[in-house]
């Protein structure tokens, strides 16, 4: 097999949480123009015709579309149960959903931790827990989390975003020490600051979005587009040998 060949997805299955916008969205279509069909998950897609169901219909693969509240416990067991009856092969899961809410620590509120760490750490594991059994059966998988600068660094007034993201490195890790063996890959994708939704309210911020430019060697905010080649590169036999990596796509911010 060529090294090209080993990047292609032909006949594989992906779920990817998180994929109306931003770089879950750059993460499906991606993984659709290497050849996987796509079952797209997020809080508020829309059962048809959404943007990423045109872009990966674009290019000649399946979509499926579902809604499920990841910070309702129940809704994502049922979205689960829907998703394992209507596709009983899911050969990658790409972990992708999550949320952010900002208050310094000290006026850190209850509900908000309590949503982050249901949204971005539990309903994860839940998930990866559920799909991934069933690669395990099979011999043959490929899990991608999206993890966080904040894997690696605190942060500021993001609490709950940075220990939910602390635990999704350690997650990655827990999980591949358990699966490598059993023919499945585990690893984490650690974006650092992208131009997306979660980013707006430092994009906004003069001060702060000066700061953040002036240490990124790259020079530039990062854009989801720049999540597709890593994605497909860790969901394809290309990385068969990774297993519990968290792989930075930072411009060069850590090594900073």
């Amino acid at each position: 097999m060529s090294i090209l060949n080993k990047f292609q997805l032909d006949g594989k299955t992906a779920l990817v949480t998180g994929c109306k916008r931003g770089i879950g969205k750059a993460m499906a279509i991606a993984l659709a123009e290497a050849g996987a069909d796509i079952i797209g998950v997020s809080a508020s897609l829309e059962k048809e015709d959404s943007e990423v169901e045109k872009a990966v219909k674009g290019v000649g693969k399946n979509f499926r579309a579902y809604t499920c509240d990841f910070s309702d416990r129940d809704a994502l067991y049922k979205f689960i149960a829907e998703a394992k009856a209507d596709f009983p092969v899911i050969d990658i899961l790409v972990n992708n959903a999550g949320t952010i809410l900002r208050k310094p620590a000290a006026e850190h509120p209850d509900d908000m931790w309590d949503k982050v760490i249901e949204v971005n750490q539990n309903a994860q594991f839940i998930l990866t827990r559920e799909i991934g059994k069933e690669m395990v059966a099979r011999g043959s998988g490929k899990v991608v989390f999206t993890a966080s600068l904040l894997t690696f660094q605190g942060g500021i007034t993001v609490p709950g975003y940075a220990a939910s993201k602390g635990a999704i490195g350690q997650l990655t890790m827990a999980f591949a020490n358990e699966w490598a063996g059993k023919g499945v890959n585990v690893n984490a994708i650690a974006p650092g600051y992208i131009s997306t939704d979660n980013t707006e309210a430092l994009r906004n911020d003069p001060v702060r979005a000066e700061s953040i430019l002036g240490r990124i060697p790259a020079g530039r905010w990062g854009q989801p587009e720049d999540f597709a080649g890593p994605t497909v590169f860790l969901c394809s036999e290309a990385a068969s040998y990774m297993h519990g990596a968290v792989m930075l796509v930072d411009g060069g911010w850590m090594g900073r």
